[in-house]
């Protein structure tokens, strides 16, 4: 993942080219996500940002959230409920695979154009559209599985 003010500096000079505003509120939730070691959920990012703007509620973090989904800053890990930061902004929308941790909660995009070229296709092939898509896979990381193996 690329570093903090890296992320945040694209985003901002991304907004300024697309005309929309990056608040202080949306780049606040956007850094948390960034810092955040695994998936965050809506609410994990509430309570985060209640220390240091006592006054948000549940709809400061949804706009956020809409506003960082719609700008291709942050993916949404629907399986959980949660989201990541996106390491490839800026580029044309990309298909992202996520490779999520059942055991720690860790997420890791990935891309594997064959991947996407192979959905794409098969989807041209009965007349699908597809606006975006985000591929899940759970399993055991790297971390979690040396840990398994040290205790067994």
């Amino acid at each position: 993942m690329a570093n903090l003010s890296h992320l945040i500096s694209r985003a901002q000079s991304l907004c300024e080219q697309r005309g929309v505003r990056m608040t202080t509120q949306r780049e606040r939730v956007y850094e948390i996500i960034i810092q955040s070691k695994r998936a965050i959920s809506a609410y994990d990012l509430l309570d985060i940002l209640r220390e240091t703007e006592p006054q948000a509620k549940p709809p400061t973090v949804y706009r956020a959230l809409d506003f960082l989904l719609s700008q291709g800053f942050v993916h949404k890990v629907e399986s959980t409920n949660s989201f990541i930061a996106c390491c490839h902004i800026g580029h044309e929308p990309h298909c992202s695979q996520l490779l999520i941790c059942d055991s720690c909660g860790t997420v890791e995009e990935c891309h594997a154009d064959a991947l996407s070229e192979a959905l794409q296709e098969r989807a041209r092939q009965v007349g699908f559209k597809v606006n975006h898509h985000v591929v899940e896979t759970h399993g055991t990381c790297h971390t979690c599985q040396v840990a398994t193996q040290k205790m067994q």
